[in-house]
């Protein structure tokens, strides 16, 4: 039922997120979000508190959302000009299995780290609105901006809002 749910939430996003292009909401004032410790696809446990000092790019997904999907390649584009510049990505995978995750990674070369929230315990506690939602994290681990339906993460604009950012 919560998958039929968020499927429907992805599709509408998906044909709102044409007028949203670039466009992410700021968190005034900063938040501080919910801490978790989640496995990678190699089985390493990837804490939050362990990127405090860079900014972080927290996005979650799921294979099964097209917008997530269509976004993935941007994400991975932006993560390769801003890696070494004290920022970190992070995709947390909503509810599917290590397997079906990995099958996505055949069809989409993605070198940051693809966490798994199994149970979706973590997504719950996190105020997504839909997926993808992706969460911007200043170094002092506050959330500063929202985006809620799918960009091109390697826009200039957003580029420049995120290296704005760096401690």
């Amino acid at each position: 039922m919560k998958r039929h749910f968020l499927l429907l939430l992805c599709l509408m996003i998906a044909s709102l997120s044409v007028y949203a292009r670039g466009y992410i909401k700021k968190i005034d004032p900063p938040q501080t979000p919910p801490g978790f410790t989640l496995m990678d696809l190699d089985g390493e446990p990837h804490q939050l508190s362990d990127y405090l000092g860079s900014t972080v790019i927290v996005s979650f997904w799921a294979s099964w959302c097209p917008p997530c999907r269509k976004e993935m390649p941007s994400m991975e584009r932006a993560w390769q000009r801003l890696k070494g510049q004290g920022v970190q990505f992070l995709a947390v995978n909503v509810g599917e299995n290590e397997e079906t995750v990995f099958l996505f990674t055949a069809d989409y070369d993605i070198s940051f780290p693809l966490l798994l929230d199994l149970d979706g315990k973590i997504t719950e506690q996190w105020p997504v609105q839909g997926l993808p939602t992706t969460f911007v994290l200043n170094p002092a681990g506050k959330i500063v901006y929202q985006a809620v339906g799918g960009r091109e993460w390697d826009e200039p604009e957003l580029l420049k809002l995120i290296r704005s950012l760096k401690p």
